[in-house]
């Protein structure tokens, strides 16, 4: 179990600037490209690789790995309204969110045939979700799926990852001025799976975008969830859920990149950790540019270690450019299971097992509440559940 926090940073909410603490701009090993050329391949010393098991990633990052047929089977359910195209790498969509940040997502980006593109016109209100679901059939693939909303526009989109694959993409969100997007991302893959991605929004002038990601399975997913903002008054929500299990490597590294005047962003990510060799690794970067004036921003990552042999690495960095601003900070805390809770319950006649659940239940419970569909909050909380369950067996 680690809590990293860099050197010049606090994980109590704080400010601060300046101190040794590298740029966040300067701890990537290359600038932003859609050519995967442009990137070296990474050894595990870069700073954005040194915490990534990269013999998982299964060839996905130095170009061994090649697309097979049967890879994944991509379906999408939308109501009357919404456009579903498949298109062609020539699409002008595709890219507009913004470049790839890494090797794997540079070759996802070079590498895909094919695109999902789903549209919402402007001026809609969808009264039921859009559901993309993403089924691994066993073989390696190389994606690419892009959300567009239009202005004035709210919309919910499920993205639903599932089976077996070896899987890099680049998910993109364009939301138009005054739009509302809510997406929920879930990684609920076979133990087998391997899954990086780049998840990138476009944010438009008063636009709102909210982000829960849920991330319970796979061999490795390796997650780099990404903000930028189009216009003044942007508005983002990014929160996300993890459970890593015995063996698993859970990894989160978030951008959010203030480069433009009042705008705002929340980030609230929580993990549950069980079993040997269990690794859950947190990042959160936020920039505040010199021209970001009138910026709100803050990030909190909690994580609950609830048996030895897990180790969460958690990294919260913010680096303010402009003194202009209305509120910035962070928070950071990894702990152990709390004997005194179970205590408590187990005093009022609760056996300890469903104490236990409880206690977890209740730690998750805030972004569960935030997914806001009723049958996809309670498939997930059953899936945390039946984990706990076969770690008491």
């Amino acid at each position: 179990m680690a809590d990293n926090t860099p050197a010049g940073s606090t994980t109590d909410g704080a400010i601060q600037v300046g101190g040794p603490k590298q740029p966040i701009d300067a701890r990537v090993s290359a600038p932003a490209s859609y050519d995967v050329a442009d990137f070296p391949v990474p050894h595990g010393r870069e700073e954005e690789w040194r915490f990534t098991p990269l013999t998982r990633l299964r060839g996905l990052h130095d170009g061994t790995a090649v697309a097979t047929g049967g890879g994944v089977k991509v379906d999408v359910s939308a109501p009357e309204g919404v456009t579903v195209e498949t298109v062609g790498r020539d699409d002008a969509r595709l890219g507009k969110a913004g470049k790839p940040v890494d090797r794997v997502a540079a070759q996802a980006f070079t590498s895909f045939e094919k695109a999902s593109v789903v549209s919402i016109p402007k001026e809609t209100v969808l009264t039921e979700p859009v559901r993309v679901a993403v089924h691994g059939e066993g073989g390696v693939a190389f994606g690419h799926q892009v959300i567009e909303i239009g202005a004035f526009s709210e919309a919910v989109v499920v993205i639903d990852h599932t089976g077996d694959a070896t899987l890099a993409a680049n998910v993109e969100y364009l939301i138009g001025d005054g739009a509302k997007l809510t997406v929920v991302s879930v990684q609920d893959w076979d133990d087998t799976a391997v899954h990086a991605a780049q998840h990138t929004a476009l944010v438009g002038r008063d636009a709102t975008f909210k982000s829960v990601i849920v991330t319970l399975g796979g061999d490795l997913v390796r997650l780099h969830p990404r903000v930028v903002y189009a216009g003044p008054g942007g508005e983002a929500e990014l929160y996300g859920l993890y459970f890593t299990d015995n063996g698993q490597h859970q990894e989160h590294r978030l951008l959010v990149d203030h480069d433009t005047p009042h705008c705002r962003s929340n980030v609230v990510y929580k993990g549950a950790l069980q079993g040997q060799d269990a690794h859950a690794v947190w990042i959160g970067d936020v920039l505040i540019r010199a021209a970001a004036e009138g910026t709100d921003t803050y990030e909190l990552n909690r994580n609950l270690v609830l048996t030895d042999g897990a180790r969460v690495d958690s990294v919260p960095n913010l680096e303010i450019e402009t003194g202009e601003i209305v509120g910035a900070g962070h928070a950071s805390a990894t702990g152990r299971f709390d004997d005194e809770q179970l205590f408590y319950l187990m005093a009022r006649g609760i056996p300890a097992d469903e104490a236990r659940r409880l206690v977890v239940r209740g730690f998750f419970a805030e972004l569960v509440q935030q997914i806001g569909i009723p049958d996809l909050e309670e498939r997930l909380i059953t899936k945390i559940e039946a984990e706990l369950e076969a770690s008491l067996a």
